[in-house]
Order: C-alpha cells, then structure tokens, then sequence
C-alpha cells in the first residue's frame, strides 16, 4: 500500500534540492535551453510550479488544469520571468501543495488527473514527487540519473513499467537491473519476448524517454520502442 506520508516527506527533500539549484542560476541561465526539446529551463520551472498547483486542485476535488490550452498558456507566460520571480513561484507553489497535502481526506478516494486519468489520492505525493526529481534531472545542472534515490528510481521504473504494460506498440518485454530486480512491460504488440537489462538510472532514463537506451544490454530481438509519455 503507498505510504503518502512517507511520500511527502521524500518530496519535502526532493524539493529541497530543486530549490537550492534553482536559487544558484542566473536569469542569463534560465534562458537557455534545458533538457527537454523546445523547452528553456525557465519552461521547465515554470511547469513545476504549476504542477503543483494542479496536483493541489486534484486533492481538493477540482480540475486538474481548466484545460490543456490553459496549461500550455500558462507555462509559455511564466517561462521567461526573471530568477527572483521563478524562485519565489517555485517555493510558493510548492508550499500550497503541501497545505493541500495537510487538509483532512480520505487518501484511498479516487482522484481524477489530466485527460481523465484516475488514481489513488495516496499516490498524489509520488506524482507530484516525480515531477520535482525528474525535471530536476531536465534542467541540466548538475543533478543526474545517477543522483536519485534508489528508492525512488526503483518505483518509477515500477510505474512506467505498469504504464506500458499491454500497450499495443509495445512488445513483451522482460526488464532487469544489475541488482536482480525485475520488471516485465508491453505486452500488446507481435513479436518478443525481449530482455532489456542495465543499471537502473539507465532504465529509467530509457522508459522515461530521457535516455536512448544505448547503453542497456538487449536480447531476443531489438530495443523496443516505447511511445511519448
């Protein structure tokens, strides 16, 4: 069962460490392109601060975003703020998902996320704890695959690997990390079974579509090609 109080503790030091790099950039800085195509690393930013505030409507029953024009519109907005107003945004929105966090609920209702998707409200804090390390990781500056909790890496890769499973242009598909942990995922296209192995951070990166997948070990048939998120 999700802890969602272990949770928001973990996304209390995620965010932690967001801040503190953020508050090291210039405005020259944010300007320039992050990891994401398209995307400066003030878009990035500028996303996870309104995630949170989004996740925060979603605890409180609310539509996530009022809809995806909005959204993009909003991102497009704040992206080119200065350093100043992108630090205070960030730490801001962060501290209102928190006083939604603390408001008294039940953590095993159901929750409706963006484009109709529904979860748990216990596994809220995990999402919203996913956006503040992987796009950490988008903003180029020093954090990496590699830094992240293993904890942490161990269950996204988890989640992704839950998402892809029975997806029709995936294969079936056996993942492995160094340690012995084992995934299966795909399912819904011909051909396979594939084994992909590697470290975890290389996984993750590879399911997440943040890496190429070039350094994983493949056998039974190519790497299969996952679709956008």
């Amino acid at each position: 069962m999700t802890d969602h109080a272990h949770d928001l503790a973990a996304l209390r030091e995620a965010t932690d460490r967001l801040l503190g790099a953020t508050e090291g950039l210039s405005d020259a800085a944010l300007s320039e392109p992050s990891r994401l195509p398209g995307w400066s690393r003030g878009h990035v930013i500028a996303h996870v601060s309104r995630n949170a505030d989004a996740l925060a409507n979603v605890l409180r029953g609310l539509p996530m975003y009022a809809d995806s024009e909005t959204r993009d519109r909003d991102i497009e907005r704040d992206a080119p703020r200065t350093h100043v107003a992108q630090l205070a945004d960030l730490t801001a929105s962060a501290a209102r998902f928190v006083e939604a966090a603390a408001e008294p609920g039940d953590w095993s209702r159901t929750v409706t996320l963006r484009n109709g998707v529904t979860d748990s409200a216990s596994r809220v804090p995990f999402r919203r704890r996913v956006e503040v390390e992987l796009h950490h990781v988008d903003l180029g500056v020093g954090y990496e695959l590699e830094d992240l909790p293993d904890e942490f890496t161990a269950r996204e890769i988890d989640f992704l690997a839950e998402r892809f499973a029975g997806h029709p242009e995936v294969v079936s598909t056996a993942v492995a990390d160094d340690t012995g942990r084992v995934w299966t995922t795909g399912g819904g296209a011909e051909g396979g079974p594939v084994g992909v192995r590697g470290t975890a951070p290389e996984l993750l990166g590879w399911l997440s579509g943040r890496r190429d997948g070039s350094a994983l070990r493949v056998e039974g048939g190519p790497l299969p090609a996952l679709p956008p998120l």
